[in-house]
């Protein structure tokens, strides 16, 4: 018997601002963006998480927070 699983992420949008700092590399302006992350399993919701992201509005490259 073959067992096979269909997963399925769904991302959205909830907001975006201004952050503070600059882009290290081209000095660009970076906003913060908060997106609702759904996952699901054979279409039953699993998992809700509702995660920041940070970017470049001038470069458009993703930035991560290092934190040591």
């Amino acid at each position: 018997m073959r067992l096979s699983y269909v997963c399925e992420r769904q991302q959205k949008e909830l907001r975006r601002q201004q952050a503070p700092g600059s882009c290290p590399y081209c000095g660009g302006k970076v906003e913060a963006m908060d997106v609702e992350v759904q996952s699901k399993l054979c279409f039953l919701p699993m998992c809700f998480q509702i995660k920041r992201r940070y970017f470049c509005t001038h470069c458009s490259k993703r930035l991560e927070i290092l934190f040591e």
